[in-house]
């Protein structure tokens, strides 16, 4: 096996993959910026186009960084223990946040409709954006086991492909209502004021341990800890980008904090809404 410090010495270009919402791309194109200035690297970032789990790029080791949701994280990481090493967390500047490294999932219905409460929701149709999303699907699936309600609790359950497009379905009435990460709801009424009088939220879910920043381990203990820790202390270009989304700083999160995900994934049925009716509009 080529020798790890080696394989850093040749790094040319730092390749980066985001497959978190794309309402904070500018804030991963300057986090990675900020890396590839540490190493003195060129950098390349892109949206992800598929599941991570089914990403060729990730699958063949050849994605340097990565910002990635944690239970799409700790599956593949069960899968693919020695390729991955999470390195940082976001944590955010609102009050809800408890300057924790912490999100929810915003259970949204348009504010021009009657329901005020998750009970109303009962019958009620249902979005959400993949199946293996964490504050899209699982943290729902969860109430609704732990409250007791049956899988036919929505009268019809459709994944819409992104957050963003769940919103879109909300505000025009093709849906009754969505659980959308609460970060990129945030993000979202930041960048689309009139949203705020749009859409209602009716349940808090969580919170769930907010998606890292994740490194290959194949650039090697001085790198990641290089990285780990201008992280840490982040220069005035990318403090000035963090402050404009709303991040207060970043810490050093571990992999283990993410595995209470996994487990209530596949603890049960994971299409326990979608049965009723899995097809995209």
């Amino acid at each position: 096996m080529e020798d790890c410090q080696s394989q850093v010495a040749d790094l040319k270009k730092l390749r980066a993959i985001s497959y978190l919402a794309p309402n904070s791309f500018d804030f991963y194109q300057a986090v990675v910026a900020y890396a590839g200035r540490i190493l003195g690297v060129a950098t390349q970032l892109h949206q992800g186009e598929c599941d991570p789990l089914q990403d060729p790029l990730l699958i063949e080791n050849q994605v340097d960084l990565l910002f990635i949701c944690g239970l799409p994280l700790i599956r593949y990481c069960r899968h693919v223990p020695s390729q991955l090493q999470v390195l940082v967390a976001p944590v955010m500047k609102a009050t809800r946040y408890q300057n924790q490294p912490i999100y929810f999932s915003d259970v949204i219905v348009n504010a021009a409709s009657g329901l005020t409460r998750f009970e109303d929701l009962a019958f009620k149709s249902f979005c959400y954006n993949d199946l293996g999303s964490n504050s899209g699907y699982n943290l729902l699936c969860d109430r609704l086991i732990q409250t007791g309600h049956s899988k036919n609790f929505f009268s019809q359950a459709i994944q819409s492909g992104s957050h963003q497009r769940s919103i879109e379905w909300v505000v025009n009435g093709r849906v009754d209502c969505a659980a959308i990460d609460s970060v990129v709801l945030e993000r979202e009424l930041q960048q689309f004021p009139e949203l705020s009088h749009q859409l209602r939220v009716v349940e808090v879910l969580g919170p769930s341990p907010m998606p890292p920043l994740v490194v290959a381990q194949r650039l090697g203990t001085a790198s990641i800890e290089q990285l780990q820790f201008a992280l840490l202390q982040p220069d005035t270009e990318l403090q000035s980008v963090m402050e404009e989304v709303g991040v207060r700083r970043f810490t050093v999160v571990e992999l283990k904090e993410y595995e209470g995900l996994a487990e209530s994934f596949s603890s049960r049925d994971k299409e326990f809404l979608s049965t009723r009716s899995n097809k995209t509009l």
